[in-house]
């Protein structure tokens, strides 16, 4: 059986491992943080370090909180690599409201 999305996600964030996907026809390179639901939708907290947005490119030097919807990401894939986080993680999240797994900073 193939795993979804969530769960490939889910084991990311356990393993601290980078997530490639693509986002509103963006490649997008992520470390995601929590995962779990916001009003009964499954949804993720990534730090977007690499890739592309509406914006432009993305370096980790100028990376980006990302909310997005578990169910709007394709051609996901996860690899071993440096770890990336935003300078304000403490601060709350309202990405989530029902969380399964938050990282372990």
């Amino acid at each position: 059986m193939k795993e979804s999305i969530y769960d490939i996600i889910r084991s990311a964030i356990k393993n601290k491992q980078q997530v490639t996907a693509t986002y509103q026809e963006h490649v997008r390179e992520l470390c995601p943080h929590v995962i779990g639901t916001k009003n009964g939708r499954e949804q993720a907290l990534f730090y977007q370090f690499g890739g592309t947005s509406s914006k432009g490119e993305i370096t980790p030097e100028q990376g980006a909180w990302r909310c997005l919807l578990i169910a709007d990401l394709s051609n996901v894939s996860v690899r071993n690599g440096d770890w990336y986080t935003g300078a304000n993680h403490s601060r709350p999240q309202t990405c989530v409201d029902k969380i399964d797994l938050e990282v372990e900073i």
